[in-house]
């Protein structure tokens, strides 16, 4: 690649915009600054990850080829989340107008059984299903990846990969926030040589911010992966590798486990909402049933007149929030093994139905809010968005479920293990590491896919994309690309505005509404307590909505000012 001189000394993000080639370089501002471009857009976490992307489709790749690339340059470059050993969901918005979605989730293990992490007594064993071998479900990201790159790319793996392999072989200066990282997770990375390995220098020392990062290991694991394809990871050394992990662990997955693993196209979710489609990701995430829920029940509602902010405003969309998750925890999961009534949840009379008890005046109590009943569901996550001058998009959101997933290197492969078992329903209404409970259609069994939150979305007016959004943040993916598209659509609001404004969180279970800290003005506060919402609490940040926005032939790029993420375009 052209740039890979600058792939090793770059220490601070930037936005860069390539806008008809020249390349001008800007420092990242916080507030509304959007990058402009013509011809191509990526937005992801990592700015050399977004470069990576941008430089494909400036080799003549589409945005499906720069996702890919991006993806995994992200196993590189965001360790806590871009990952080979996780899995994903991705929407794909065709020039044809076609929308497809592919599921690479992880699988429980052929062996894997409803009550493995419960003692005798049937209590959860602190830390099994998130610190263990035994967290980690069948990964699924490579395949995914490999598999909708051959469908509707157009370059060859060995060119979209090669960035990848590079950034891992030669290296890359470390960042304050990346160094920072791995410091903050030391202590529990001692517990694993091969994860102490990785993230401290060679002599046992901590990473500084301007030390080169070499990762031998995994670009010996992404080379198998060019050279043979999916083979180069669910068969030969790399699954040696894995399984020899697993059994020093006492872990699940096998050989079979590995070569048995497929990802799945599903039919996407798809909603309207006020003269535009909605189009996200099926089960088993949970996200794109929840988002068109949402908006079904507030679309009859003049939320732009009442305003952003507003009392009335923010109180209609904690109340569908508090519906739509109490649905999650009863009816979500792998529609390969629970039938999940899709077609009811995101149906226009049925959001009527749910919202006829809703109270302009007063808060309903989540305890009196029961799931919809008729006569017949990390916060290290990182999502990443593309779109090419011919309609192609991309929304793609991939983990390894809590940062650093299981927090264990397979030792020789380079790659992190996954915690996504952790997002089963592990024992009947407890609370998972994001608060979220579930009940049967979530419950373990092998070779099931687990309940997600992740909810990469792309809205589209006259069979055109106009909005590319998703977001890390567990439970909170789903209220964050909510407000997002509320943002855009009802408020009328650019990228800029719709992917910095303030952001609030209700998730039925705790009884509870989180918002950004300073995000709700002293008055809307006082009204909304007065209507009931009592439990308030401020945090810092929710959500990080890397996103792209088509006005009239321009793209805009915004990746979420919360993070230290990039947008690149050409």
């Amino acid at each position: 690649m052209a740039s890979t001189n600058m792939y090793r000394v770059m220490t601070v993000f930037f936005v860069v915009c390539l806008a008809s080639l020249p390349v001008t370089i800007g420092v990242h501002a916080y507030e509304h600054e959007i990058v402009p471009a013509t011809n191509g857009m990526v937005v992801s976490h990592s700015m050399i990850a977004s470069e990576v992307g941008s430089e494909i489709m400036l080799a003549g790749g589409n945005a499906v080829d720069a996702a890919i690339a991006t993806a995994f340059a992200l196993a590189v470059t965001h360790p806590a989340a871009g990952n080979l050993g996780g899995g994903g969901f991705m929407v794909i918005h065709l020039a044809n107008g076609k929308v497809v979605t592919n599921d690479h989730r992880e699988k429980a293990p052929a062996t894997a059984g409803r009550d493995m992490y419960l003692d005798a007594n049937g209590n959860v064993i602190d830390n099994l299903s998130t610190l263990s071998h035994l967290a980690s479900g069948v990964p699924g990201s490579v395949a995914g990846l490999l598999e909708v790159l051959a469908s509707y790319g157009t370059m060859k793996r060995e060119k979209v990969i090669a960035p990848a392999i590079e950034l891992a072989e030669n290296g890359f200066r470390l960042d304050y926030n990346l160094a920072h990282s791995f410091g903050t997770y030391l202590e529990v990375f001692r517990a694993h040589a091969a994860t102490l390995s990785k993230f401290t220098r060679s002599d046992g020392t901590e990473y500084q911010p301007g030390d080169v990062w070499k990762q031998p290991d995994l670009a010996k694991t992404l080379r198998r992966i060019s050279r043979h394809g999916r083979d180069g990871f669910y068969k030969g050394k790399t699954a040696d590798l894995l399984v020899k992990e697993m059994r020093a662990g006492n872990g699940l997955i096998t050989h079979e486990d590995l070569a048995a693993y497929r990802s799945v196209w599903r039919e996407p979710i798809h909603g309207t909402y006020k003269g535009y489609d909605i189009y996200s990701m099926g089960p088993p995430s949970s996200g794109g049933v929840l988002i068109v829920q949402m908006l079904n029940m507030l679309e009859p509602y003049d939320l732009k007149t009442a305003g952003f902010g507003a009392a009335s405003t923010v109180h209609r969309i904690i109340e569908a929030e508090r519906r739509a998750f109490a649905d999650r925890a009863e009816h979500l999961g792998d529609a390969d093994y629970y039938s999940v009534p899709v077609s009811k949840l995101i149906s226009k009379q049925y959001a009527s139905d749910r919202f006829l008890d809703f109270d302009a005046k007063h808060s309903s109590r989540s305890s009196e809010i029961g799931h919809g009943q008729w006569a017949n569901e990390s916060t290290q996550t990182t999502h990443l968005s593309t779109m090419d001058k011919e309609g192609n998009a991309v929304s793609y959101t991939t983990t390894l479920n809590l940062s650093y997933g299981s927090k264990i290197v397979a030792t020789g492969a380079g790659f992190l293990l996954n915690n996504e078992m952790d997002d089963f329903s592990i024992k009947p209404n407890t609370p998972n590491s994001f608060g979220l409970i579930g009940r049967d259609a979530n419950a373990i069994e092998p070779g099931k896919r687990m309940l997600s939150s992740m909810s990469p979305t792309i809205v589209v007016k006259n069979s055109k994309p106009i909005l590319v959004t998703g977001s890390p943040g567990g439970s909170k993916i789903i209220t964050t690309v909510l407000q997002v598209i509320l943002n855009v659509l009802e408020h009328g609001m650019g990228l800029g505005a719709a992917v910095s404004a303030p952001r609030f969180h209700h998730q039925w279970i705790p009884d509870e509404v989180l918002y950004e800290r300073h995000g709700l003005s002293p008055d809307t506060l006082g009204i909304l307590k007065v209507k009931g919402h009592v439990e308030m609490t401020p945090v810092d940040e929710l959500g990080w909505a890397n996103s792209i926005m088509r006005v009239g032939n321009e793209l805009h790029g915004k990746s979420d000012p919360r993070t230290n993420g990039a947008a690149v375009g050409y």
